[in-house]
């Protein structure tokens, strides 16, 4: 499992680069100080996890992460404030979740591997409060995604609704009594009907028709 470190603290990526090179399964494959040059750094060392910093001169972490929405690799944020406007536009910039920079490191590592396996990943209350901080929006966003939600069949719905509270595909599959197969699949449709990037961005739109 190939990891990219963006942050602007040398230090911070001197330690995570310590931290997971003694993790089995995973490498990190390149770094940089800023998100200048991204699209170009992830196409040439192919990771499966971007670890992205917010705050950076030069191209921030939001900038970075809107950048790499339509190629491969998940963005997985690191921010220091649990209630940072900047988190919730990178949410909406494509990110698959975010980490306070004080997660225990085998949480850390833990969040990089189901990053990779496309689950959505956030430290403990911060989705939840995000989440409540969204939905109590503008009605012009709710409408819009009521709007949207109503183009899903009742049954890819109540998948969406599940992503919406952060259950896994075999979470889904097994309350749902399908197959993680099936599961999959429901999601892909849901993320084409949609027009959404991740999970996470389903999760949005599901609190904002709320």
């Amino acid at each position: 499992m190939h990891v990219l470190l963006i942050d602007d603290e040398w230090l911070v990526r001197a330690g995570l680069t310590t931290m997971l090179s003694g993790a089995e399964g995973i490498t990190v494959v390149g770094e940089a100080g800023d998100g200048a040059g991204v699209v170009e750094l992830v196409r040439s060392t192919r990771p499966d996890v971007v670890l992205m910093d917010l705050r950076m001169p030069g191209t921030d972490g939001i900038t970075a992460t809107a950048q790499l929405r339509d190629l491969p690799p998940a963005v997985l944020v690191l921010t220091t404030f649990d209630t940072d406007e900047l988190v919730r536009r990178a949410l909406r910039a494509g990110a698959d979740g975010f980490l306070l920079k004080d997660t225990p490191p085998a949480d850390l590592v833990a969040a990089i591997r189901r990053a990779a396996r496309g689950e959505p990943t956030f430290s403990p209350g911060i989705l939840r409060k995000l989440m409540a901080q969204i939905a109590d929006g503008d009605e012009g966003r709710r409408a819009r995604a009521r709007s949207a939600l109503a183009t899903l069949t009742q049954s890819e719905r109540r998948v969406a609704e599940a992503v919406g509270e952060g259950l896994s595909n075999a979470e889904i599959a097994a309350s749902q009594f399908m197959s993680v197969t099936t599961i999959k699949s429901y999601v892909s449709r849901v993320l084409v009907k949609l027009e959404v990037a991740n999970r996470v961005q389903i999760a949005l739109l599901v609190h904002d028709a709320k």
